[in-house]
C-alpha cells in the first residue's frame, strides 16, 4: 500500500525525472513528502511563472518532459505563462497542480479551479486524477503524450485527498516515445524535386532535434549544397559560420534571405511551422498556397496542410527525416551552390554589429566583445523586447543546446531558464540576456540562482523604457507617450542585495572588465548596461522612427 504522492514520486522516477521545479504548497504536501526520500533533485522557485519556464527550458534543452509542481488556484494561474510558452514552442513540460480535496469540488472552494476549462486550450492535454490507483498509468501517458507528434505541456490535476489515500498500485513502467519516419517512396519524391529545382532553401524550425539530427542535417546541406536558414529562435539548429549558414528567419530578417525565400522555387521546411513571425506575416511563405513548391517534414500529421497546402508532406520527427535523407547523395555540381555562398556571405555582412550609435554605450562593440569571450559551448537565454535583437541577429551560434528563448515572444523568460540551463549543465557558461523591463518581471528567479550556488550571469540592458513598444508607440502615435516609461532599481545593487554580484555600465569601455569581473567572482552575476533609450534598433534610433526618416 503507496500513498498517491509516493506513486507520483515513484512514477516521475520510472521515467526518468532527474530534477523538479516547484513553488510548496500544502495542496501536495504528500508529494513534497515522497521527494524527501527520493534522488529526484528538488529545485525551490520563488513564483510559478519562474518555476515553469524553468521546465520549459530544461525540456527545450533534453526533449524530455520538464517536471513543475504548483499549487492550486494562484499557484496554477502564474504558471499558466510557462504552459502558454511550452504550447506556441512546442516543448515537452508537464504540470503538477494540487486541487482542492473531492469533497469540497464544485463548491468554489479555497483557490478551486476546473483546470481543464482554464487550461483547455493552452495544454495538450489536461487530466485530473481521481483514483491514485491510476497514477502510474496517467504520469506515464502524460509523458508520452508530451513528447509525441509535436511536443508541448501536459496538465496534471492533484486532488489533496487523493495524494495522501493508500492504494496498491502497479508499479509504473517508462513511457515508449513514438517515432514517425519518412518511407522510402517520400525520400525518392523529394530527391527528384530537388534534382529538378533551380533556387532551393531549407529551413529549420521546431523541436525533436539532438546533437544526432544537427550533425545529420549538415551533412544534407554539404551533399546538396543547400542553403540553411533557421527559424525564428531555433538558431542552434546549424553552425552560423558553416559555408552553408544563410541566416535567421525571424522578426528582422536579413532582406537578401527574405528575397532568397520568396524567389525559391522549393523550401524543404524541416520540423518547423513556419508561424507568422518567421514567416513575416505569411508573406515568405503565402498561405494556404505558397508560390514556391513546399516539402514539409513534422512530426505531427495535424500540422501538415494546417497553414500551407505542401507539394510533398513527410509526416517525420526532423531526427529520423534527416537519418534517412542523409543516406542520399547530392548533385555533383548543384547549380545553385553559388548562390548558396552568396547567402552566407551576406549572412555574415548582416551579422557583422555596429560599432557606432547614440550615447556613452553602444552595444555593438559589446557583442563584438562577446563574441570572442564566450565558448562555443556557452548556452544564452532571453525574453522578449528589443534588446534581444543583438543577439539574435549577432550572436554566432554554434553547437545544438546553446540556445533558450520563447519563439511565443514572452517577456520574463531569460532569467529562469537561464537557472535551468545552469542546473543542467553546470559547467558551461550561461548569459542571460533581458531588458529592464523583461528582467523585473521574473528577476526574482536570481534569488534560486543563489540559493543553488549557480552562476548565471544575467545581462540586463537598461533604457528606462518598455522599448518594443516605445518604438511601435513613436511609429504609430508619434511623441504621445504613455504606459512605456519605467523608473528602475540598481540592478547591480540588486544583485547584491540577493548575494550575488553586481556591476553597471555606463561607458562602452566598461564592460568587458566588469563581465570579466562577474565571471570571476563565482557567484550569481548582473551586468547592467545603461543603454540611451535612442538605441532603440542596431540602424535606428527613437527620433527617426517618430520622424519616420
Amino acid at each position: 500500500m503507496k500513498t498517491g504522492g509516493q506513486l507520483i514520486v515513484e512514477a516521475l522516477e520510472a521515467n526518468g525525472t532527474d530534477r523538479i521545479f516547484c513553488v510548496p504548497g500544502e495542496s501536495y504536501l504528500a508529494v513534497l513528502d515522497a521527494l524527501h526520500d527520493s534522488p529526484i533533485r528538488t529545485i525551490v522557485c520563488r513564483q510559478e511563472g519562474g518555476a515553469a519556464m524553468m521546465a520549459d527550458c530544461q525540456g527545450r534543452l533534453t526533449g524530455k518532459p520538464g517536471i513543475c509542481f504548483v499549487t492550486r488556484g494562484p499557484g496554477a494561474t502564474n504558471a499558466s505563462a510557462g504552459i502558454h510558452i511550452a504550447m506556441q514552442d512546442s516543448v515537452p513540460l508537464i504540470l503538477f497542480i494540487g486541487q482542492v480535496a473531492s469533497h469540497a469540488k464544485e463548491r468554489e472552494a479555497f483557490q478551486e479551479i476546473d483546470y481543464k476549462r482554464f487550461f483547455g486550450d493552452i495544454a495538450k492535454w489536461v487530466v485530473e486524477i481521481e483514483d491514485a490507483s491510476r497514477i502510474p498509468e496517467f504520469v506515464t501517458r502524460a509523458f508520452a503524450v508530451a513528447t509525441s507528434g509535436r511536443p508541448g505541456p501536459v496538465v496534471i490535476s492533484l486532488p489533496e485527498d487523493m495524494l495522501t489515500s493508500e492504494v496498491e498500485a502497479p508499479t509504473a513502467l517508462a513511457h515508449t516515445l513514438v517515432e514517425t519516419s519518412p518511407g522510402e517512396a517520400e525520400i525518392d519524391r523529394l530527391e527528384a524535386l530537388l534534382n529538378a529545382a533551380r533556387r532551393p532553401i531549407a529551413i529549420l524550425g521546431g523541436t525533436r532535434w539532438d546533437i544526432q539530427a544537427v550533425q545529420d542535417v549538415t551533412r544534407i546541406a554539404e551533399a546538396w549544397s543547400l542553403p540553411v536558414g533557421c527559424s525564428f529562435r531555433r538558431q542552434m539548429l546549424f553552425d552560423h559560420l558553416h559555408p552553408n549558414y544563410a541566416g535567421d528567419v525571424g522578426i528582422g530578417i536579413n532582406p537578401k534571405l527574405a528575397a532568397a525565400i520568396r524567389q525559391a522555387d522549393l523550401v524543404l521546411l524541416i520540423g518547423g511551422r513556419m508561424g507568422e513571425m518567421p514567416s513575416s506575416d505569411y508573406t515568405l511563405l503565402k498561405s494556404p498556397y505558397p508560390d514556391q513548391m513546399l516539402v514539409h517534414v513534422h512530426a505531427d500529421a495535424g500540422e501538415l496542410g494546417r497553414v500551407y497546402r505542401p507539394t510533398l508532406a513527410i509526416n517525420a520527427s526532423p531526427a529520423a527525416f534527416v537519418r534517412a535523407f542523409a543516406r542520399r547523395k547530392g548533385p555533383a555540381a548543384p547549380g545553385w551552390a553559388a548562390e548558396t555562398a552568396k547567402l552566407h556571405a551576406a549572412y555574415l555582412e548582416w551579422s557583422t554589429p555596429p560599432q557606432t550609435g547614440p550615447g556613452a554605450v553602444k552595444m555593438g562593440p559589446i557583442m563584438t566583445y562577446l563574441e570572442k569571450a564566450l565558448p562555443e559551448d556557452a548556452i544564452l537565454t532571453n525574453g522578449a523586447g528589443n534588446y534581444a535583437t543583438w543577439v539574435h541577429r549577432f550572436h554566432r551560434f554554434r553547437r545544438f543546446a546553446t540556445q533558450a528563448a520563447p519563439t511565443s515572444g514572452s517577456m520574463g523568460y531569460g532569467t529562469p531558464a537561464a537557472v535551468a540551463a545552469k542546473a543542467l549543465y553546470p559547467d558551461r557558461e550561461v548569459i542571460a540576456f533581458a531588458g529592464d523591463g523583461c528582467f523585473l518581471m521574473n528577476g526574482q528567479e536570481f534569488a534560486t540562482a543563489v540559493q543553488y550556488d549557480l552562476p548565471i550571469i544575467v545581462v540586463v540592458v537598461n533604457n528606462g523604457i518598455y522599448g518594443t513598444i516605445r518604438m511601435h508607440q513613436e511609429r504609430e502615435y508619434p511623441s504621445r507617450v504613455v504606459a512605456t516609461d519605467l523608473k528602475n532599481p540598481d540592478f547591480a545593487a540588486l544583485a547584491r542585495a540577493y548575494g550575488g554580484h553586481g556591476e553597471t555600465v555606463a561607458r562602452t569601455e566598461d564592460f568587458a572588465p566588469a563581465f570579466e569581473r562577474a565571471r570571476a567572482s563565482g557567484k550569481p552575476a548582473i551586468v547592467e548596461i545603461r543603454l540611451d533609450p535612442e538605441a532603440i534598433t542596431p540602424t535606428r534610433t527613437l527620433t527617426q522612427i517618430r520622424d519616420k526618416s
